[in-house]
């Protein structure tokens, strides 16, 4: 039998390793999911069909004049009635032709992530109008401000990747204002990925001479762009929008990277069941990505097939519940087993406070995206309110969130050391427990996430301390943030050529 291990030091010292920070992340960002498959390869094959026959056969509709040409000269057909038809050739050659990863770079170079082959990332979305407000904790309208603390606060969040203004500022009226404005308060706040939306397409020169600006200068941006739009060119059911496919030629110019978005709603846009939602949601994703390789063959291009439900008793959006939570996963599936970069929407909670429902809508959806291989799970920080309402302590609680769900992906490592056959005949042999010896502090170390708003407190304990709940620790703890995380991302020059040029509010 092998010896007794040799302890590590007196109890003092043990005490101390167990409560430093470990020294290794347990559960960083980009695990591989795939792991969950609703769909079997049958179904994905008759979903994908319909989806080329939609394509081929009913076409799409109010395609601009532009955009019809360049169609028509990579091979698609006129079908007459104004609707244009997509052959499966030509469908399935742009699939082969796509980018299958790209990355999404920082401006900090070691924040880069790369997008693709099932590996999984958390970030944000949203264009909320409403934040729960930190002090009353009651809502109130979106103020570019919010926008600004927002941006900040997540920047010391390691598990969100990367960045989308989370809430619209009301407080802007003007639309090239409100544009520019929340493309400063994304590079002023944070070097992770960003991503925002232009709401025409006149605002794209104006706002990347701003990222030239903080790339250094003229041209930079565009070698390494370091802000990814988000366009809806399709409108449900099966038509383009004429602003948004205008957007998408202008930052195609710029080389913008972008996620094309779907956003069909189940019984309202598109079909109720959930086999013909998801067809008709395929054909359309397919489109955009047609659109985009017809204009810049291999362009990146997140294939983002968002499924949206609605509760079809009253018409209104539900974020959360068990068909959101499917549609999501297999929508996932559905774009990996295309090869293509997928971006699927999640923890986008109907909950306006975070209760009970806010953890069962949040923490099923989420988590099954990324089983499915989600590569990136958008709306997944901060979101509440069915998209109506973001708030700063949820941003915290997700943060957490994700990375109990990175430790589920992550999975179990069966090595002859983590099988322990000695460390248990040594712990039998000897103490009889497991505590303080070096196979459970390496375990410990590697393994193991410890959150930080979770309380495992005994009962009393959690009393004496002020039977504080999660939201309370998390306002504690946001607030904590805002009042000292204060980053200087821009030069004095590069803000002050910002400024100079643009009506920084």
């Amino acid at each position: 039998m092998p010896d007794t291990p040799k302890r590590s030091g007196g109890r003092r010292a043990r005490v101390a390793q167990r409560a430093a920070p470990p020294t290794v992340n347990p559960a960083p960002a980009g695990q591989i999911g795939g792991q969950y498959r609703p769909l079997s390869e049958a179904d994905m094959q008759n979903i994908y069909a319909t989806a080329l026959r939609l394509l081929g056969e009913l076409g799409m509709g109010e395609v601009p004049d532009r955009l019809w040409d360049d169609f028509i000269a990579a091979g698609a057909v006129d079908l007459g009635r104004a609707r244009i038809g997509l052959p499966n050739a030509l469908v399935e050659d742009i699939i082969d032709k796509a980018a299958k990863t790209f990355p999404l770079h920082g401006r900090d170079p070691s924040r880069t992530i790369e997008v693709g082959v099932n590996r999984v990332y958390f970030g944000t979305g949203g264009a909320a109008v409403n934040t729960l407000d930190l002090d009353s904790g009651l809502y109130r309208p979106s103020t570019l401000q919010d926008l600004h603390n927002f941006t900040r606060l997540q920047d010391t969040l390691d598990n969100v990747s990367w960045f989308t203004r989370c809430c619209i500022a009301t407080d802007v009226p003007d639309i090239i204002d409100l544009d520019v404005n929340t493309a400063y308060a994304l590079i002023k706040n944070t070097t992770k990925p960003v991503a925002t939306a232009f709401t025409v397409a006149d605002t794209v020169d104006p706002i990347v001479h701003l990222f030239d600006i903080a790339a250094g200068g003229a041209g930079k941006f565009a070698k390494r762009p370091f802000v990814k739009t988000h366009i809806s060119p399709v409108i449900s059911p099966m038509r383009f929008g004429e602003d948004a496919v205008d957007v998408v030629y202008k930052c195609i110019e710029h080389n913008i990277p972008m996620s094309c978005i779907t956003a069909a709603q189940a019984g309202a846009t598109a079909p109720a069941t959930m086999a013909g939602f998801l067809a008709q949601s395929l054909a359309e994703t397919l489109a955009s990505l047609v659109m985009v390789n017809v204009i810049s063959p291999h362009f990146p291009m997140v294939f983002s097939n968002w499924p949206l439900v609605i509760d079809l008793r009253s018409g209104a959006f539900a974020g959360g519940g068990g068909e959101t939570t499917l549609l999501n996963a297999a929508s996932a599936q559905l774009s990996n087993w295309l090869g293509l970069p997928s971006g699927v929407a999640a923890s986008m909670t109907d909950a306006k406070a975070i209760d009970a429902q806010y953890g069962v809508e949040k923490g099923m959806t989420s988590l099954a995206a990324a089983l499915a291989g989600g590569n990136l799970i958008y709306e997944s920080s901060g979101m509440t309110a069915a998209l109506l309402g973001v708030s700063f302590e949820a941003f915290i609680l997700d943060n957490e969130m994700h990375a109990m769900t990175y430790r589920t992906l992550r999975g179990v490592e069966v090595t002859d050391e983590n099988l322990g056959f000695d460390a248990i005949v040594a712990s039998v042999l000897g103490d009889g427990h497991f505590l303080g010896s070096d196979h459970t502090l390496a375990a410990m170390e590697r393994d193991y996430h410890y959150p930080e708003m979770a309380d495992r407190a005994q009962p009393r304990t959690w009393a004496e301390a002020g039977s504080l709940t999660a939201w309370d620790r998390a306002n504690v703890k946001a607030k904590e943030v805002l009042s000292t995380h204060h980053p200087q991302y821009l030069s004095d020059d590069q803000d002050r050529q910002i400024r100079d040029a643009f009506n920084i509010l």
